[in-house]
């Protein structure tokens, strides 16, 4: 999930569409916050593991 929030980051950037850049932060964001309570140890959404 990071690395299509980066992906589409990087391409919402050249081609200067807006939206794309938004997807891309929400996304890479909220792949990171999911790496972190995974790595912690915590159960997230009934899961241990998101991969």
């Amino acid at each position: 999930m990071i690395i299509l929030g980066v992906i589409l980051l990087l391409v919402g950037l050249v081609a200067d569409i807006s939206i794309l850049v938004t997807l891309g932060v929400i996304l890479a964001l909220v792949g990171v916050v999911l790496a972190v309570l995974g790595g912690t140890g915590r159960a997230i959404g009934g899961r241990r593991h998101w991969f």
